[in-house]
């Protein structure tokens, strides 16, 4: 009777054990069959920090894997669309909408249409009353009697102005003409600042300046400021460098979607910066989604990251931890208290 019970215990043990070994690796299996999330990983800091505030939040904290796929806007958007797998972007934190309307609206109705599994759904902004248009430093205009700068292109107030006043900004490499610095190729903006060239009659007095990437169109900007000397061209914000830099942006017709659209002869639109998922992300990862769809900063917070960033010389992943620890009262707001306690451990 005794050797029966103990066979009888060492069975209950083992039947205990096993369960429990099936239990751990379901879970195991669980977790591991959970699909990345794979970010569009913009060619601008603001993007990218976005990119990694939602990443270590969604992999601490709801434990999908997270992957960042870089290249350039449309590219990027054209893959999120078609989400093939892979690399292929299923998340995109900064849309900058108008930037590529046409290529949106066709991602947004495939995204409603059941018959393809193409497209993408609107989850809503991520913050609003981003601006971006054509600067000069505000001393070339007002001066700077505390740096000892006379204001040398007092009358530039618009980009009608520009033509007046080209010899300020001599390229080095054709006097002949000034140089205006514009986006970085594969962004839209350069497609767009193109057409206003045209529009305004500006290319016989202006070459276009095409930096090889958002920090050396920074770069320029600041090291023209640092000396007190011209600079002109295309900037947007939020951006470090407007947060911290006078700069003042010219006059343009008011936006018309028709006239932007044709021959961009008008200001750029007030562009939406929402928060977009491939349409099939919300069978996969429901829990990714409703956290997404939460997701909401403003134009101040970003510019105090992004300048953070710039006095700290620190990276995106630098710059979403700042955030995570400034801004706690607001991302606990964006996720239950349990996936809060995690991301803070993890933190």
């Amino acid at each position: 009777m005794q050797h029966f019970n103990f066979g009888t215990k060492r069975l209950v043990i083992l039947m205990a054990v096993t369960v429990l070994m099936v239990m751990l690796g379901t879970g195991a299996a669980l977790a591991a069959d959970k699909k990345p999330i794979v970010f569009a990983d913009l060619g601008w800091d603001s993007a990218q920090v976005h990119n990694r505030i939602a990443g270590f939040i969604i992999e601490k904290g709801l434990g999908y894997p997270v992957k960042y796929t870089q290249g350039e806007t449309i590219l990027l958007n054209k893959a999120l669309i078609s989400a093939k797998g892979g690399d292929a972007p299923n998340v995109n934190m900064e849309t900058w909408t108008e930037n590529w309307q046409e290529l949106y609206d066709e991602g947004l109705a495939k995204g409603k249409d059941p018959n393809t599994n193409e497209g993408f759904i609107l989850l809503g902004p991520n913050f609003p009353n981003s601006v971006q248009g054509w600067y000069v430093p505000t001393y070339m205009i007002k001066g700077d009697p505390k740096r000892g700068i006379k204001p040398t292109a007092p009358g530039l107030k618009s980009v009608f102005d520009m033509p007046k006043y080209w010899e300020l900004f001599k390229d080095p490499e054709d006097p002949s003409k000034g140089l205006f610095f514009s986006c970085i190729p594969g962004w839209s903006c350069k497609i767009v600042n193109d057409k206003k060239f045209d529009a305004y009659g500006i290319r016989d007095t202006y070459n276009i300046m095409e930096p090889g990437s958002g920090a050396a169109l920074a770069a320029s900007m600041e090291a023209a400021y640092k000396r007190g000397k011209p600079w002109i061209g295309y900037y947007w914000a939020p951006t470090w460098v407007l947060g911290k830099l006078d700069m003042t942006q010219l006059e343009e017709p008011p936006f018309d979607q028709a006239v932007f659209e044709s021959t961009a002869k008008c200001a750029y639109p007030a562009v939406k910066c929402d928060i977009i998922v491939h349409k099939k992300l919300p069978e996969w990862a429901p829990d990714v989604v409703d956290f997404l769809k939460k997701y909401s900063t403003t134009l101040d917070i970003n510019n105090k990251f992004l300048a953070h960033m710039r006095d700290t010389g620190g990276k995106p992943p630098e710059g979403a931890m700042w955030f995570l620890k400034t801004y706690e009262d607001l991302w606990t707001q964006w996720v239950p208290a349990d996936v809060a306690a995690k991301v803070k451990a993890a933190m």
